[in-house]
């Protein structure tokens, strides 16, 4: 196709330089509204191609990973919490138990932060989670163990 592109302009030029050009302008334009044949040739044609160097694939995998990895520590701490919520299971004044009070809390906030771009605010929103769960299981194990003692000192009585 390339070839046969090549042999037409060159017999335009030649038309424009003999003949009128009135002619030349018809060749012009005939050269102008004949497409490509192939959706390929229509590609190549018209599409600006994209130079690939090592550093934009480097730096598109390293993105790409630290999405990855988020996404997985994202899944994981809302799994954590899942996990962790088992455990809450006395109602509070409304009578609904604390642990669909709690999952449905994780659900909204999560849902809030679905479309957050900025690494350093996942990263904290993250960190933060991490803290509020185990913090949370640390005051819930605090408990359980003065509840327990408090039943021992009951019946030793």
């Amino acid at each position: 196709m390339a070839g046969k592109v090549e042999k037409c302009r060159k017999f335009a030029l030649a038309m424009n330089s003999s003949n009128s050009i009135r002619h030349s302008l018809f060749i012009h334009q005939k050269l102008l509204h004949n497409g490509p044949d192939t959706v390929d040739e229509l590609l190549d044609r018209h599409v600006v191609k994209k130079e690939k160097s090592y550093d934009n694939d480097k730096e598109e995998l390293s993105r790409r990973q630290q999405l990855m990895t988020t996404r997985r520590e994202a899944l994981s701490l809302y799994r954590d919490i899942l996990r962790a919520t088992r455990f809450f299971i006395w109602p509070d004044s409304r009578g609904v138990l604390w642990r669909d009070v709690l999952r449905e809390n994780a659900r909204r906030e999560f849902e809030e932060s679905r479309f957050e771009r900025d690494p350093e605010i996942i990263t904290r929103l993250l960190i933060g989670g991490r803290d509020s769960v185990q913090a949370a299981l640390d005051k819930l194990v605090e408990k359980q163990k003065q509840e327990i003692a408090k039943e021992q000192t009951d019946r030793d009585r």
